[in-house]
């Protein structure tokens, strides 16, 4: 294999000379979307969690490993960014030559065999990226992304980083007779890493397809001796048709010839489970996707993955995977609100990260203003809402400080935000919940989780309406015809593609069918959602140009929004969306969190039972004449309300 930029050892050498035939168990292990939780720690709620931290996964990890003869420990990548640790480490305290970031501390203590590199680890950029990877004491892979050489040929495109390893391991079968095994592992970042980190990577770095990579380099790690291949893609699983530099491309993977099992990640998800049952090919009983053992353990450490794979060799050395199984272990579990600790934190890890974990707290602790009143995201994806409304203000007024002078002085300045803690995938308590008084950086952390930096976008109004038409695919289509429970949110649309744009106003009706699907195609031309939209009192004119403030994520083509595909960016800001917001709390002292009420759903006429969950700390804010009711508990700690059409 050719030398390539970042390249970890390509072969570790092993060897002894081959036996008779006889049957091995081999157990592979993942972690996946860690996000720097290495310590049991909630940093925006400054209190310790049971729910998180590859401290307590480590436990696992030591327990399954102490059940069989053989064993990998594999990651599957989102290691650097996530939460308030990883930006210190990035953003404040720095990473020096020779020092060791507190993820890798903690991993090379678990002596980690192999790791792939996921989309977030590209949010600081590639120096800082490459002085994480320094200190891990084990190889990373990543087979789709290339060094931008500047031509259209993508045929001679060089890795970036090794595309794949051959571990040489020596395994126990049985009978305790010792085996040598070629082990070869391969990884795979979502293709769009380029457009959602475009400022790190343009000029920088290419990407390919997932499938096709794998169809190109399976068969030469098969050349090369692999024994057994595993397939690690940072990509969820999806049966939606396939269109090429597909994000979630697990399922595709899957029919590559020859792999032999698969860890994958990146939706922040648990395989098996029976979110996949109705899937074509999938067992959530054995753990397999079309036939491959598989797993994909949570995040945030809130599982491990394990696949076991029963191996047979023959006198001449050949090897055979008879089956295999996949199959994942928890760190907790509910019981209803209450989540309960199934295993303690690893001490050798709370004590390896303890300093970088007590600045990091002292750090998010810092004050930055006060707020006249609560702010929290309960009911952020029902109606307008507070958390998001401090974020687009404060991206408004930072634009226009920008533009002023420009020859974009003059144009209305609209605001787009989302918001990033609203339960979904991330539980009945992902919430924000900022009370009234003091606001400190880990409560504008918790406002704006991400490293986005922030872009503007000049539009038209009808550009801005479909922008609108695709945010409101969050909602389902609601027949005011029937009486029956209707679900009012689209579980598969994540909350951070659900746009506000304020400074707009407009009504949501949602007896109409969604106009566009996730992939960003009109799937019903004639519908509209958005209705009676309007800017400064008239009727909104579709052809008026207008700035839009929002993110580098959304603005360079995430989450598949029409006319955001970078072509549009106007304004590239050196500065983090929540350092934006920061510096407008620190700049207005005092702020009001007041929502302004830019939108609304339309009225629906009939006897309608419309449902939605979220936390049960919301039904405390509300109050008798509220358009939605609590009515009890709900699925999984989360609280059951239902909404009104007035």
């Amino acid at each position: 294999m050719k030398k390539l930029l970042f390249t970890s050892a390509g072969i570790i050498a092993l060897g002894l000379s081959p036996v008779s035939a006889s049957e091995v168990q081999l157990r592979i292990l993942e972690t996946t979307d860690i996000h720097v939780n290495v310590m049991d720690y909630d940093y925006y709620a400054d209190t310790p969690s049971v729910a998180v931290g590859l401290a307590r996964t480590a436990t696992l990890i030591k327990q399954a490993r102490s059940e069989v003869k053989n064993s990998l420990l594999i990651d599957n990548g989102d290691l650097l960014q996530g939460n308030p640790l990883g930006d210190y480490m990035a953003k404040e305290r720095g990473l020096k030559s020779g020092e060791v970031h507190p993820i890798f501390k903690a991993m090379n203590l678990l002596k980690y065999d192999v790791g792939n590199l996921g989309n977030h680890e590209f949010n600081y950029g590639l120096d800082f990226l490459k002085e994480s990877l320094n200190d891990a004491n084990f190889p990373y892979v990543s087979s789709n992304i290339y060094l931008d050489d500047g031509d259209t040929n993508s045929a001679n495109d060089m890795p970036m980083f090794d595309p794949y390893i051959i571990l040489d391991r020596i395994v126990v079968d049985n009978k305790g007779q010792k085996h040598p095994i070629k082990i070869g592992v391969i990884g795979f970042v979502p293709p769009q890493i380029t457009q959602w980190d475009e400022v790190n990577l343009k000029g920088k770095a290419v990407t390919h397809d997932i499938v096709e990579t794998a169809k190109r380099y399976v068969p030469e790690m098969r050349e090369q001796g692999a024994n057994v291949i595993i397939a690690v893609p940072h990509s969820g699983l999806s049966t939606e048709t396939a269109r090429g530099r597909d994000e979630n491309a697990t399922y595709y993977l899957s029919n590559v010839e020859g792999l032999d099992a698969i860890l994958f990640g990146h939706a922040h998800k648990v395989f098996p489970s029976d979110a996949y049952a109705d899937l074509d090919g999938v067992d959530i009983t054995k753990g397999t996707i079309n036939g491959v053992a598989a797993t994909m353990p949570g995040f945030w450490g809130s599982h491990l993955g394990l696949v076991d794979l029963k191996l047979d060799v023959d006198d001449n050395g050949k090897w055979t995977v008879l089956e295999g199984t996949g199959s994942t272990r928890g760190i907790y579990e509910r019981d209803g609100r209450k989540k309960l600790p199934l295993v303690e934190a690893d001490q050798k890890i709370v004590d390896a990260v303890s300093e970088e974990h007590t600045e990091t707290i002292s750090f998010m602790r810092k004050a930055v203003g006060q707020t006249g009143a609560p702010i929290n995201s309960f009911f952020a994806l029902v109606q307008d809402d507070p958390s998001i409304q401090i974020v687009t203000n404060a991206q408004k007024w930072y634009v226009e400080k920008l533009i002023k002078g420009t020859e974009y002085d003059g144009i209305p300045v609209l605001s787009a935000g989302a918001p990033f803690k609203a339960g979904g995938r991330g539980g009945a308590d992902y919430y924000t919940n900022i009370p009234a008084g003091e606001i400190a950086l880990k409560n504008v952390a918790d406002l704006y989780i991400y490293p986005n930096t922030l872009r503007a976008v000049l539009l038209n109004g009808a550009q801005v309406r479909e922008w609108l038409e695709m945010s409101a695919g969050a909602f389902n289509q609601i027949d005011k015809n029937t009486s029956d429970e209707q679900a009012l949110l689209n579980i598969d649309f994540p909350s951070y593609n659900f746009d506000v744009i304020d400074g707009v106003v407009y009504t949501v009706d949602l007896t109409q069918a969604a106009r566009y699907n996730k992939q960003g195609d009109i799937i019903n031309p004639n519908s509209h959602r958005i209705i009676d939209m309007a800017f400064q009192g008239e009727p909104l004119d579709t052809s008026a140009k207008f700035i839009v403030a929002t993110n580098n994520y959304r603005a360079h083509g995430g989450g598949n929004f029409p006319d955001l595909d970078g072509s549009t960016v106007i304004i590239q800001a050196p500065d983090e969306n929540r350092t934006v917001l920061a510096n407008y709390i620190f700049d207005q002292n005092k702020i009001d969190p007041s929502a302004d009420n830019n939108w609304h759903f339309a009225p629906i006429e009939g006897h309608l039972n419309v449902t939605f969950e979220t936390t049960p700390t919301a039904k405390d804010i509300l109050d008798e004449n509220d358009i939605i009711q609590y009515l009890g508990e709900g699925k999984d700690g989360f609280g059951k309300y239902q909404i009104h059409f007035k």
